[in-house]
């Protein structure tokens, strides 16, 4: 890590308010060009032709046209910075095209297999059933991000709200909302919780604490809650994760006749484009409702 990466990414943190993920997938990615262009004198000293060549090379490695694309972005913005502080007078980036890629469709999950998940969530004995499906409902209730929903505070939810401010991307605060049966599902928890507390112990300011470094559960882990629950409710568990039950969110309310500017706010896209993506998702399912279930529908 060169001071000039380091002090781009202090930039990002401070004036643009990057995320902890999105700053650690610059560095790895201005790492990356670094490492490579060390005989072409590193980021700073690299040619245009050099870049180029990087850039080139991406793709040869076997790396996914999203992923050389987030490292063109990463190379792109740290040039303008270099500018900007005087210290290259040229960009040797900005011949770089962007490489075409398809945008696949988000995965998602029936509100069959939502309901087969949370019914083999409470076979699980005791508080960590609970826990897990308090998870699943806000998860599936709010449409919230895991980072989200894992730093969630406890007292956010000690009086039940209908519902919750969270601070998304960008430090940005919206409304998400919690049906009844998330409601129910917290109140269980948080009586479990309490309840596991140890006398005269602090405690934990996360809704679900753990013992590792964060204080909290980690989306690794629930990710693995989520493949127990799946395998037991007879679902691949390719097919699952914490990011799934987001897409099923927005997915369903879609289905259902939601507005698409209201489904954009709840999931706080800046950018409507990211959200329509769900629109063909859903168009696609209700033309396979139609042609299995419709009397006259006839097999091609």
């Amino acid at each position: 890590m060169t001071p000039q990466i380091e002090a781009f990414l202090e930039m990002m943190a401070v004036e643009r308010d990057a995320s902890p993920h999105t700053l650690a997938a610059y560095g790895r990615d201005l790492a990356d060009a670094e490492t490579w262009l060390g005989d072409a004198g590193g980021l700073m000293g690299a040619s245009q032709e050099a870049v180029e060549a990087w850039f080139a090379d991406l793709s040869r490695r076997g790396l996914s046209a999203s992923t050389a694309a987030r490292r063109r972005a990463s190379a792109r913005q740290f040039y303008r910075f270099a500018l900007g502080e005087g210290w290259r007078k040229d960009d040797p980036s900005r011949r770089i095209d962007a490489p075409r890629q398809g945008r696949s469709l988000p995965k998602t999950l029936s509100r069959e297999e939502v309901e087969a998940l949370l019914t083999a969530a409470a076979t699980h004995d005791g508080a960590a059933g609970l826990r897990l499906i308090a998870l699943m409902e806000m998860a599936y209730a709010s449409g919230l991000r895991v980072s989200e929903l894992l730093a969630l505070k406890v007292e956010a939810v000690r009086r039940d709200p209908a519902y919750l401010i969270v601070r998304g991307k960008g430090g940005k605060e919206r409304l998400a909302p919690l049906n009844a049966a998330a409601r129910q599902a917290i109140k269980a928890w948080l009586d479990a919780r309490d309840a596991a507390r140890k006398p005269n112990t602090p405690d934990s300011p996360w809704l679900f604490p753990s013992h590792g470094k964060s204080g909290h559960l980690t989306p690794r882990r629930f990710a693995q809650l989520l493949d127990q629950a799946a395998i037991t409710a007879n679902i691949d568990p390719a097919r699952v994760s914490p990011h799934v039950l987001r897409h099923a969110f927005a997915t369903h309310l879609l289905e259902g006749g939601a507005d698409l500017r209201v489904v954009q706010t709840l999931l706080g896209h800046a950018d409507i484009s990211t959200t329509q993506i769900y629109t063909h998702v859903a168009t696609d399912r209700l033309s396979q409702v139609l042609h299995s279930k419709h009397p006259l529908a006839k097999d091609d």
